[in-house]
């Protein structure tokens, strides 16, 4: 007689993970408390043709960035838009899906499912990944990635799970006659996303490729920038599109005033982007992409306001130079070293936006309290008729700033959370003022 552990042993799946350096987690017994997501209807999405009618795609975003990331894509003429917890569903079409690339200020991704089904295990998940018309979505002569997102009692090693596709992709081919299309990590032609929730599997196609947030200016930075997509969607919840000047007093390497000058110039994040994932589809089709382009250049607007980028330490004014000029806004961003505690407000009046060191960004000689402190006090009396908007880390800190806020939004910067708050600096006639108008 075989012992059970002889058998698991000896299994295809203990093998494989031997190979990858994973070691088997212990079996339990599920747990009653464990939630269970119904299974999703089985069904083939289908793979879009150039002139294709609209089809169900993806876009994933930050944390608390989904009204942001919905409200581009409805301006771009998405529909069937259906918000998700870090990710918006919507519908369109081939043209949309190279808009939506190129416009989306705050998505990381956009994908393009194409198959949901069931499978309870390894063997269920290649025999039905084998199913789907690989042949017609690339050609064996591409190369080819898989990323995956497990959360499953099934599955419990996402590089396995991953593995399996890969072995239903080449296989696949093999069984068409023909030739088996290489795995490539760094570069590949074409990107595949795999998501396990429980028994249900998604597997989408990537069409962005790089995460959208590497916009391609950011040529140096420093130990923690600001991603440019929660810049971005920071600019967004301040409801400011360039009606008025704008202060990055803390600049770092000036991701924030970038971003803000694209705003105001309605000029598409990723529009020098050198390459998209979808370039490696069969139906990829270069003549709509130069005509989506060549339709954004259209809606560039000349900025009417003043952004300025202002920073204290001399190393992140080279890089804010280097970057400003790779981001060819050398004449939209007035770029300043200056002592935001020193220095005077640059105008009467305006916004305030930025992301002061905290951190591993942090490198003071005063403590964190009396460093925020000095800001809100720096703010009170210097920034009068001002409005100002804060992102930070430590909540504690906030209460140093001796201000009272007029909005708390949490936000996630990476890892850490965070609050973005917003000041009215407003002296007492202007109050007043403020007041009687608002009546």
């Amino acid at each position: 007689m075989t012992d059970k552990s002889d058998q698991e042993e000896k299994s295809p799946e203990s093998d494989i993970l031997k190979k990858l350096k994973i070691r088997r987690k212990k079996q339990f017994p599920p747990r009653e408390e464990v939630r269970k997501t119904p299974p999703k209807e089985e069904k083939k999405i289908g793979y879009s043709k150039p002139n294709a009618d609209s089809f169900r795609m993806v876009a994933t975003c930050m944390q608390n960035l989904e009204d942001e990331l919905a409200k581009e894509l409805e301006d771009i003429g998405a529909k069937d838009i259906e918000k998700q917890k870090r990710a918006v569903k919507f519908k369109g079409d081939l043209e949309l899906m190279y808009k939506a690339n190129i416009w989306l200020r705050t998505a990381l991704k956009v994908l393009q499912p194409l198959f949901h089904y069931t499978a309870k295990d390894d063997k269920e998940l290649y025999e039905k990944a084998k199913k789907i018309e690989w042949e017609d979505i690339f050609s064996q002569d591409k190369t080819f990635s898989i990323d995956s997102a497990v959360h499953s009692e099934h599955f419990t090693h996402s590089q396995f799970a991953s593995l399996r596709i890969k072995d239903a992709i080449v296989d696949r081919f093999r069984e068409m006659q023909l030739s088996r299309p290489n795995v490539e990590r760094d570069q590949p032609d074409v990107r595949i996303h795999l998501h396990i929730n429980d028994k249900n599997v998604t597997i989408s196609l990537d069409s962005s490729g790089d995460p959208l947030f590497k916009r391609g200016y950011r040529t140096v930075q420093h130990a923690a920038p600001i991603n440019e997509c929660l810049a971005a969607g920071l600019i967004l919840k301040t409801g400011w599109k360039g009606e008025c000047d704008l202060l990055d007093p803390m600049c770092g390497t000036a991701t924030i005033p970038i971003e803000a000058a694209l705003i105001a110039c309605n000029i598409p994040p990723n529009l020098n982007r050198t390459h998209f994932a979808f370039e490696g589809w069969k139906n990829y089709d270069p003549s709509l992409l130069s005509k989506v382009l060549g339709q954004a250049k259209e809606h560039f607007r000349p900025l009417k306001v003043n952004i300025y980028a202002r920073e204290v330490n001399s190393n992140n004014i080279r890089s804010a130079r280097v970057n400003i000029n790779s981001a060819n806004m050398r004449k939209s961003i007035i770029l300043e070293q200056e002592d935001f505690f020193k220095a005077a407000p640059p105008s009467s009046s305006g916004m305030i936006i930025f992301n002061p060191p905290y951190g591993e960004r942090l490198e003071l000689e005063e403590g964190l309290p009396d460093f925020f402190e000095k800001i809100g006090s720096t703010l009170k009396f210097e920034y009068t008729g001002w409005t100002a908007w804060m992102i930070a880390s430590d909540i504690e800190s906030f209460k140093n700033i001796g201000l009272k806020a007029t909005k708390k939004i949490p936000m996630m910067n990476g890892k850490l959370e965070c609050q973005f708050r917003e000041y009215e600096l407003f002296d007492g006639k202007l109050k007043e003022e403020k007041a009687r108008s608002t009546k």
